[in-house]
């Protein structure tokens, strides 16, 4: 049958830290037998970047790749542009500078992850420790967002889909979503301030690492509300390992039905 490569793509950074960290979690990863994953960067990490991943995995004489995109969400214009590049889709639906990897295997790319439930599970423990009445407090998720139409919209309903799980897991009043593209947060504290002026906004950003947005953009954009926020990430994070797990065993099983 031959080998399985796992491509696990993610953004990159100049941070070392932020590299480690999402290379500890791939190499966590308990892979099924007869699979090989590399970790690999849309930009920045040079020597790493995704051609270097595929010629490693064709190298190894791998009889397909499986991509698995660490995004936070489809409505990612980043997920859209490497579905693209990597020939799985057929047109970019946004503006791109990627070029077309050349890739001597079949190509399968899976969906990034959104509102899986080890994802819920992960802002979970990065929530409850902030939140002091759950059932007079209101969750307020913040994702990057997009100006585009179509990926404004996935992010939004994966969000939406999200903030409704951890509603119920915590056993919060209220839940709702705001988005930094378009800049939504501050406006949306002072409608549900009007709304609902009994809940304390618990505020959790949707973002897969720590940085210049959980960091300063959202500190600086709830500026004069009242809110629980620590500004913690998903990574680093065991639960990152088992999606990756459950997300390739699923990919292997449904490629052996085929």
């Amino acid at each position: 049958m031959g080998k399985t490569g796992i491509l696990v793509i993610s953004h990159g950074s100049r941070d070392p830290r932020w590299v480690a960290m999402v290379d500890d979690a791939v190499e966590q990863a308990v892979l099924p037998e007869g699979a090989l994953i590399v970790s690999v960067f849309l930009e920045i990490v040079e020597g790493r970047l995704i051609q270097d991943g595929i010629n490693w995995l064709e190298a190894q004489g791998v009889r397909e790749i499986v991509t698995l995109p660490l995004f936070m969400s489809s409505g990612s214009t980043h997920v859209d542009e490497i579905a693209y590049a990597l020939g799985v889709q057929e047109k970019a639906r946004t503006d791109t500078d990627l070029e077309p990897f050349r890739v001597n295997v079949p190509m399968r790319m899976l969906p990034p992850m959104d509102d899986e439930p080890e994802v819920v599970e992960m802002l979970w423990d990065r929530i409850h420790s902030l939140s002091v009445q759950p059932a007079r407090e209101l969750l307020v998720l913040v994702g990057h967002g997009s100006r585009e139409p179509g990926f404004y919209s996935a992010y939004r309903t994966g969000l939406t889909r999200l903030a409704q799980a951890l509603e119920a897991r915590g056993g919060f009043a209220r839940s709702g979503i705001a988005l930094l593209l378009p800049d939504q947060l501050g406006c949306k504290l002072r409608a549900w301030q009007r709304k609902y002026p009994e809940l304390r906004p618990v505020v959790a950003p949707v973002f897969l690492s720590e940085g210049y947005f959980t960091n300063h953009v959202i500190p600086e954009r709830t500026k004069g509300y009242t809110v629980l926020y620590n500004g913690k990430a998903l990574l680093p994070h065991p639960k990152a390992s088992r999606w990756m797990e459950r997300r390739i065993a699923d990919a292997l099983n449904e490629g052996s039905d085929a």
